[in-house]
């Protein structure tokens, strides 16, 4: 199991590498349907996800005691270099032997690492949708990712809506693909 996470989250930091390295110049501002972010901030958001990896997982930190280290503009002058470094690291602290067995103190409170890496394995392979239909790329997602997204999200998708960190779930049109089931559960229309 540690292998096959590890192996499914390298995967999504690639799909969503490949989909940064992919955006032109003039495309940073374009809309994504996280309505508040446009492709640069959806792209700050998900570079400063994993740059909160190494100091929770690796270092044994709290949110707390990181405060707001990684809020604001992550990105800098090249965010396809501060995207690069920062999945890197985040690969290289959850693949450290005991990295997934560690208890990990996150805001909402203590979990294990492979928790937290299923999570942010999920979220990315989500964003990597919302950046494609920003940049207007192709949005299929790898079938392996899509259906571990819905098994990680099923059980807390209507927290996740209540809690502002995604749209409510939407009806899922009879017959819908894996894919459009995941999106739906997030509050996207695939």
């Amino acid at each position: 199991m540690p292998e096959t996470l590890l192996r499914l989250h390298a995967e999504a930091l690639r799909l969503f590498g490949e989909r940064v390295r992919a955006v032109k110049d003039d495309q940073w501002g374009a809309p994504t349907p996280c309505t508040e972010w446009d492709v640069r901030a959806l792209v700050n958001h998900v570079t400063g996800e994993q740059l909160w990896i190494p100091p929770l997982v690796a270092e044994g930190r709290t949110v707390e005691e990181l405060g707001d280290a990684f809020s604001g503009d992550v990105l800098g002058d090249d965010p396809l270099a501060a995207w690069e470094a920062a999945s890197a690291a985040a690969h290289e602290a959850f693949a450290a032997p005991g990295a997934l067995d560690r208890t990990v103190r996150l805001s909402y409170g203590p979990a294990l690492g492979s928790a937290y890496c299923s999570e942010l394995t999920a979220d990315c392979v989500v964003h990597t949708w919302d950046l494609c239909r920003g940049i207007g790329a192709d949005d299929r997602l790898p079938d392996n990712l899509v259906e571990f997204s819905i098994k990680e999200v099923m059980p807390y998708a209507d927290g996740l809506a209540a809690g502002g960190m995604y749209a409510e779930p939407l009806e899922v049109p009879a017959g819908a693909n894996a894919q459009t089931r995941l999106l739906a559960l997030l509050g996207r229309k695939g």
